[in-house]
């Protein structure tokens, strides 16, 4: 027994050996990665550092991208956009330009200016109005273009719109490096909330506070009493009206579960962060909000904004169901508002504009009713529609008696505007709308809504946006096309066969026209689905599968075959399928799971 025992020893102490020596593998790979990572950073900036003088360019909407800034000027009539990410299917890009979109005219300049921060997304962006307006960046990452390393930024610049000049400010007590967190003004601080730091041998979300005095240029860690949030990122995070505090909301997070699988947390509640007492002698609290209302379903990478009237807005995002190696993905193109100071959500409802046509036949007819005389106005406003007539009758004893008589219109009058209603609903049905994408860009100028590129996926496909929409979020009328795309334009590389990406070009282009609401083309491929339907039943021969080859493995087989499949199941999913639900796995799955903080963690 005690031989036995000391053999048991002898192999515990074996094991942990061979996991304390793979763990400081692991940390010199990761730190050897990171140093690889800073010396390609420092070669951006050496180009960058020749810029020598401000270059202003009329040029065309900037390219597609995700996870940038999109900033309103708080001077003119234009928004900024800065950085942000493009995956192609085989590179990540990162990008460090800066454009200026005039709202007025519908035109961008792409301005460079010397000594830019370097290139990264999942970035901060504030602006604040003081000295002629500024533009306040901070934290962020870069991606090495295989999209598996990773550098986590923990700097700050400011960019002087009324000089054109970037500035880098470094003042000690920083939040660490970090991306997906959430930064927003507060009277004359800049309040840093959450986000995460991955390397290739862990990873880490933060639920700690950060303020930035835009007074004295110092950074200060927040110690706010009571229970707040769970370390997250990709949250919604707020200003309060008054300036008191903040609001936070949902986010997403991973934790490792059973054998080192990682497992992702879409989260839903909500805090208040408050501040009270005098600047010099400031506490904050935490404190948990049950907001009223209809609430969004839970989501990450959803897109936020500030509207008027002290209203939070959140317009679409994706909710990802886990399981193993699968993933289900829906995306969403709905708008919600919360109102701060009522602590309640509810859900954008369109009005849709009214035909301009309805509008004049009606006044016309109101116009030549007023011009009969009095008797024949009677009779026409009876033959056009239900008129109420009022008669006053005194009895002998003098009582007096109302009676209030209906006067139906006439039959053929309420078919006119029967139809005229249906030709109105028609028109509100065909209101145009951004299609379902996650992490787009949004801001708010003037009490209108501006959303700007994003993302969605087709089966193992990504599409990046660089259209741009407005809604007036006074009238809530409809959504305005300020630049179109067409997603099948976009270049995706894979490690298909050229066979086998046309037949994925064929789905993913089918699926395209869905996600992108074109209804009528919709209706007509359902048409012709039926009637080929119809077709093959009738035909006699059954269709063939791709054959076995002589020789060929089972696994070869389902590789080979394997979108042949895919395209026989999507075919045979029926009227009851989701649009935008696409069930992902193998080689998507990892994929996906792999670039999870790219998608989600934003």
């Amino acid at each position: 027994m005690g031989k036995k025992g000391k053999k048991d020893q002898q192999k515990v102490k074996g094991a942990e050996k061979t996991a304390a020596k793979m763990d400081k593998k692991i940390s010199k790979r990761s730190k050897r990665e990171e140093e690889d990572l800073a010396a390609l950073i420092a070669e951006f900036q050496s180009l960058d550092a020749k810029k020598t003088t401000v270059v202003e360019t009329a040029c065309p909407p900037p390219s597609p991208r995700l996870n940038a800034s999109l900033s309103a000027h708080p001077d003119r009539d234009e928004l900024i956009l800065f950085g942000g990410e493009f995956f192609n299917g085989k590179k990540t890009y990162l990008y460090n330009d800066l454009f200026f979109y005039n709202i007025k005219k519908n035109t961008w300049v792409k301005s460079d200016i010397p000594n830019p921060p370097p290139r990264r997304c999942a970035h901060q962006a504030v602006v604040v109005p003081q000295a002629g307006g500024q533009l306040w960046v901070f934290g962020g990452e870069f991606a090495s273009p295989d999209g598996e390393q990773f550098y986590h930024y923990k700097d700050l610049w400011v960019l002087h719109l009324s000089t054109n000049t970037w500035e880098q400010i470094k003042a000690p007590g920083a939040p660490s490096g970090r991306s997906g967190h959430r930064m927003v003004l507060s009277k004359k601080q800049l309040l840093v909330f959450g986000g995460f730091h991955e390397s290739a041998r862990d990873f880490i979300y933060y639920n700690d506070v950060y303020a930035f005095s835009l007074d004295s240029f110092t950074w200060s860690r927040l110690s706010p009493s009571g229970t707040g949030p769970s370390p997250r990122s990709a949250c919604q995070m707020t200003s309060t009206p008054d300036g008191s505090g903040v609001i936070i909301y949902g986010g997403y997070s991973k934790v490792k579960a059973k054998k080192d699988v990682e497992k992702g947390t879409i989260h839903s509640d909500m805090f208040l962060l408050k501040r009270d007492g005098k600047e010099d002698q400031e506490k904050w609290s935490w404190s948990r909000v049950s907001p009223s209302g209809s609430k969004p379903n839970p989501r990450s990478g959803f897109s936020l904004a500030v509207g008027p009237t002290g209203r939070a807005l959140l317009f679409g995002g994706v909710c990802d169901e886990e399981e193993d190696e699968t993933l289900e993905g829906d995306f969403y193109n709905d708008l919600y508002l919360y109102d701060i100071m009522k602590k309640r959500w509810f859900p954008a409802q369109l009005k849709g504009c009214k035909p301009e046509k309805k509008k004049r036949r009606r006044g016309k007819k109101v116009e030549e009713l007023g011009q009969l005389p009095g008797e024949l106005q009677n009779e026409t406003a009876a033959a056009q529609g239900p008129v109420e007539i009022i008669k006053e009758i005194v009895t002998e004893d003098g009582t007096v008696m109302t009676i209030k008589e209906i006067l139906p219109g006439t039959q053929a009058e309420e078919e006119s505007e029967e139809e005229e209603d249906e030709e109105e609903d028609g028109a509100a049905a065909a209101l145009v709308e951004p299609c379902a994408r996650s992490s787009a860009m949004a801001a708010v100028k003037h009490g209108k809504l501006y959303l700007y590129g994003g993302m969605f996926e087709v089966g193992d496909r990504q599409f990046t946006l660089n259209d741009l929409y407005c809604l007036d979020l006074h009238k809530m009328d409809q959504w305005e096309v300020l630049v179109e795309m067409d997603p099948k334009t976009q270049e995706w590389l894979d490690d298909w066969s050229d066979s086998e990406e046309d037949d994925d070009d064929d789905d993913d282009e089918e699926e395209i026209e869905a996600k992108g609401g074109e209804e009528e083309k919709i209706e007509a491929k359902g048409d012709e689905e039926e009637e080929e339907k119809s077709e093959e039943e009738n035909d006699e021969g059954e269709e063939e599968h791709p054959p076995v080859q002589p020789g060929e493995a089972l696994e070869d087989f389902q590789t080979r075959t394997e979108q042949y499949w895919v395209s026989l199941a999507r075919d045979n999913l029926g009227p009851e399928a989701k649009d935008k639900k696409v069930q992902k796995t193998d080689s998507s799955a990892h994929l996906r799971v792999e670039r999870g903080r790219w998608i989600q963690s934003r």
